[in-house]
């Protein structure tokens, strides 16, 4: 379809920042610009994006961090910058403090940011010309939110599923079976041929995590 994607890993924590861009047109968007910002606009430059928008899938500082500024760089010269779209409202609290998270871990260069656009479920979302619906998928944060195209049968997911693994669910707002229905009743159900980009290592398939994670064969 076209369709090219791109990982720059940002921060100590090895976030994968995504660049998803359209081949023919050169247009595409930033998922989760958590640090590193002058990386990110490096490989923007070098690879010839035009960022039509900054999607973010939750409110970590390794995933929300870099927010602020990127939209601002990539905004110079343009008549309005480009903007940041998500997670859902209920992540509020955490991009709000973005900056003493960021502190915390000695990364001073966190910034509290307010989207332009919250997301919710069953909103559609456009990434270089393809429609991605939006899944609220909570449990790591309130407002994760995952993306999905059934027509390139690809997914965004942020720090919900990983190749053996899933999200944390030990901080305070945590909820390890939201998660798990989020996953098993949102996810998987959607087609062992989806392939996904996760927030941290290499991504997999929805049928290998179904058939080998342990943490979904528990129960």
């Amino acid at each position: 379809m076209g369709l090219k994607a791109a990982i720059i890993p940002v921060t100590p924590f090895e976030q994968n920042c995504a660049l998803l861009w359209e081949e023919s047109t050169g247009k595409g968007v930033v998922v989760d610009p958590g640090g590193d910002v002058e990386r990110i606009l490096a490989a923007i430059a070098e690879l010839k994006i035009e960022v039509e928008r900054i999607l973010l899938t939750h409110g970590h500082m390794d995933h929300a961090g870099g927010a602020a500024a990127l939209r601002e760089a990539l905004g110079q010269g343009r008549e309005v910058p480009p903007p940041i779209i998500g997670p859902d409202a209920r992540d509020q609290f955490l991009l709000e403090g973005l900056a003493q998270q960021g502190a915390k871990y000695g990364l001073t260069d966190a910034r509290n940011v307010t989207p332009d656009q919250w997301l919710a479920e069953g909103d559609s979302i456009e990434i270089a010309g393809h429609a991605f619906a939006v899944l609220h998928c909570p449990g790591h944060t309130p407002g994760h939110v995952v993306f999905v195209s059934t027509e390139l049968r690809i997914a965004l997911v942020g720090d919900v599923l990983f190749r053996g693994s899933i999200g944390r669910t030990d901080f305070p707002y945590g909820d390890p079976a939201a998660l798990l229905a989020a996953i098993h009743g949102k996810l998987l159900p959607l087609g062992d041929d989806i392939a996904f980009l996760c927030g941290h290592g290499p991504g997999s398939t929805l049928g290998h995590e179904r058939r080998r994670n342990p943490f979904l064969l528990q129960g």
